[in-house]
């Protein structure tokens, strides 16, 4: 099989999908590998680091897409670019499967076995390939860090002889992945942080990291079995913003983690909550791509409402791009490698494997995810 790794091309995209070294894995596994020229401009990668561990480079895009056997990629392709694929190629990328059905569909209609690394299962044995949590939990990380260079004064106690400059504060909601990063972060820059999570189950994570957990009464609240949020009702999320008021009047920064899988993001912070806060304070919004949590936060930007600056970044992983790319590279390689047969040079498919059986999305011509089937039913009246 042909392995081909394009160029990532959305406007402000600085994540390369494979690095060399994940090149030169899987050439040692006997793949043929093709890579799109300038694969890696973004990160200042020549051409030559990918041909030195084996690969060779294709000038043509429309070429290299029509040719390979496996493509490997960051973000999902333009709709126009399912045709311009191999049938019956497998295609490994971010997809956004629940919401991007008329692309889920031409890939259905193309014969292509495309693979979602949203959807892979949040089991033991797949930990390695969890892209999701890998970009996570440096988006945690580089939140704070902008956050913290927006900010009008510092995060750490000092004590100095022209006075005691008290520790700043950071509350985080959401302690997800991405959430739990924020905090460790924050702690180490000499933060006081508190942090608030729909699941009392992560109390004991929150507070192994020196941070204060918020119990805010919900009643029945819970996880999915992959350990996500539930949704929960608007009467619930009133009461959460009732508690986290307080807690927000006195923070400098607040930061908003909660996502529901596959589903709008829920608006937790209100333009009243943020009247209550501090001018000069910074609340990041991580969830402005599936909606947004906070009211008035907007893609790819930074909005001041009232004295409080709302920042709404997409890309965070991209901020780090070297590092986002390095854990992207190891969860697509670690993948492959589960199912590619040396000896052969070939990807195995088997949709009954429970971690394929959850992240393959469309083959043989048609849509096989039962998950993303369901999602697609009308709701009962």
């Amino acid at each position: 099989m042909l392995i081909g790794i394009p160029k990532e091309i959305e406007a402000g995209e600085t994540r390369v999908p494979v690095l060399p070294d994940g090149v030169k894995k899987l050439v040692a596994q006997n793949a043929t590998v093709t890579i799109e020229t300038g694969l890696g401009d973004s990160l200042q990668i020549p051409d030559s680091a990918y041909t030195d561990v084996g690969a060779t480079v294709a000038e043509s895009r429309t070429a290299l897409l029509g040719q390979a056997d496996v493509i490997l990629r960051l973000r999902k392709p333009a709709i126009e670019e399912v045709a311009q694929l191999k049938q019956g190629c497998i295609h490994i990328s971010f997809l956004d499967p629940f919401n991007e059905h008329a692309l889920v569909d031409a890939f259905a209609a193309h014969g292509v076995t495309a693979i979602s690394m949203e959807m892979i299962p949040r089991i033991t044995r797949s930990q390695k390939m969890d892209a999701l949590s890998s970009q996570a939990n440096l988006a945690g990380y580089a939140m704070v860090l902008l956050a913290a260079e927006r900010l009008d004064r510092i995060l750490p106690m000092m004590m100095t002889p022209a006075g005691t400059i008290t520790p700043g504060r950071v509350f985080v909601i959401g302690a997800g992945v991405a959430g739990l990063q924020a905090i460790a972060t924050a702690k180490r820059l000499g933060a006081r942080v508190d942090a608030f999570d729909t699941r009392p189950v992560v109390k004991e994570q929150v507070e192994s990291l020196g941070a204060k957990f918020l119990e805010i009464d919900l009643g029945e609240t819970g996880q999915t079995a992959g350990g996500y949020a539930n949704q929960l009702t608007e009467a619930q999320i009133e009461k959460q913003r009732q508690g986290q008021t307080d807690v927000m009047a006195n923070s400098d920064i607040v930061i908003t983690t909660a996502q529901v899988f596959g589903r709008k993001a829920p608006r937790i912070i209100t333009k009243d909550m943020l009247a209550a806060m501090k001018p000069g304070s910074i609340v990041v919004d991580m969830a402005v791509d599936s909606g947004g949590n906070v009211e008035g936060s907007e893609p790819d930007k930074e909005v001041n409402i009232n004295g409080v600056t709302i920042i709404g970044y997409r890309n965070l992983p991209g901020r780090v791009a070297q590092n986002a790319s390095q854990m992207y590279s190891n969860n697509l390689i670690n993948l492959v490698f589960d199912y590619w047969q040396k000896d052969t040079g070939v990807f195995a498919l088997n949709l009954d494997e429970e971690i394929q059986k959850g992240c393959v999305i469309t083959h043989g011509g048609e849509l096989v995810n039962n998950v993303i089937k369901n999602a697609r039913k009308p709701a009962a009246a």
